[in-house]
């Protein structure tokens, strides 16, 4: 029966993209597997265990089998975009946020005027 571990992540917001890192040590990259399906993004990846024959094992703290982690993506990211990389036991993934989620200047309008309001333009009441 194969264990399935949830792997730790980090998750932050810089700017204009998401950063994800989950530690990943000494696994395979070629054993990783992330995905977009819709609404989600998931992680999988494999640690297999060394080889217990002929070895007397002292402490065995690394866990080994299948590590996985399923988040779920807002209406606020670019799915599209996504992209991944893997460096030193962690993976790094870099989400961006969409253009329709990016903060924004909106132009005031004077209503009788129908024209932007300028500082020049704007009179003190009396």
């Amino acid at each position: 029966m194969s264990v399935l571990y949830k792997m730790p992540i980090d998750l932050y917001r810089d700017g204009d993209h998401y950063t994800l890192n989950a530690d990943l040590p000494g696994i395979d990259p070629k054993s990783v597997d992330l995905d977009v399906d819709g609404q989600y993004l998931t992680i999988r990846a494999e640690r297999i265990a060394p080889s217990a024959e002929g070895r007397a094992w002292l402490a065995r703290e690394n866990r080994s089998g299948s590590f996985v982690r399923r988040l779920t993506l807002g209406d606020t990211v670019d799915r599209e975009n996504i992209s991944a990389s893997y460096d030193a036991g962690v993976l790094s993934v870099t989400i961006p946020v969409a253009e329709k989620a990016k903060a924004r200047k909106i132009e005031i309008v004077a209503a009788a005027e129908k024209t932007p309001l300028k500082k020049s333009s704007v009179k003190a009441a009396a």
